[in-house]
């Protein structure tokens, strides 16, 4: 568990280009499926996962082989981890391997509410710096969840497109694609 908080603000594109902003990036698509399995747990079927997922990228008009990094909710339970593995799997299929994986909790916990919001902030820095942070402390792998982890080391990539996602509080699951140029 951990303590934290994380905001941003949301306006259209053109409002922002109108004002000059600086553009941290564009939530190209998101999605929200409410799983009624436990108030904090996903269903272990991964089915409400797959469904926002599914949602996601429809929203965004864009296809699995597009997304370059998953900001994986990754609690690093072992329910969970397959649940996430069994959901991006169904829906990234063979392409699934490609995609490197990490997830920020591992270094400053769980923040529950505010969990989403500090996914998107480290996706945001990943497509800035195009560095994928790490998933520290991993060093027994699971054999039956193939991710490419970013494991205890960040990783140089070229990065447009990132999936965030939060499954499971209170029922809910919701993920984000983020890219930094509209499509």
């Amino acid at each position: 568990m951990a303590e934290g908080a994380g905001a941003l603000v949301l306006e259209s594109y053109e409002a922002a280009m109108a004002r000059g902003a600086r553009i941290l990036g564009v939530v190209a698509g998101c999605g929200e499926l409410t799983d009624s399995f436990h108030r904090t747990r996903s269903a272990p079927d991964g089915k409400p996962a797959i469904g926002c997922v599914r949602k996601t990228l429809a929203d965004a008009g864009m296809e699995p082989e597009q997304i370059d990094h998953i900001n994986a909710h990754g609690t690093s339970t072992p329910e969970n981890d397959k649940m996430e593995y069994l959901a991006t799997s169904a829906v990234f299929g063979e392409h699934t391997k490609n995609i490197p994986v990490s997830s920020n909790k591992s270094m400053v916990g769980h923040t529950i509410s505010a969990a989403g919001a500090v996914e998107a902030i480290f996706s945001l820095l990943t497509l800035e710096h195009q560095r994928i942070p790490p998933t520290i402390n991993y060093e027994v792998p699971d054999p039956a969840i193939p991710f490419d982890v970013v494991g205890n080391k960040a990783r140089d990539a070229k990065v447009t497109a990132v999936m965030s996602n939060s499954f499971g509080f209170g029922g809910q699951n919701a993920s984000l694609i983020l890219t930094r140029e509209p499509a």
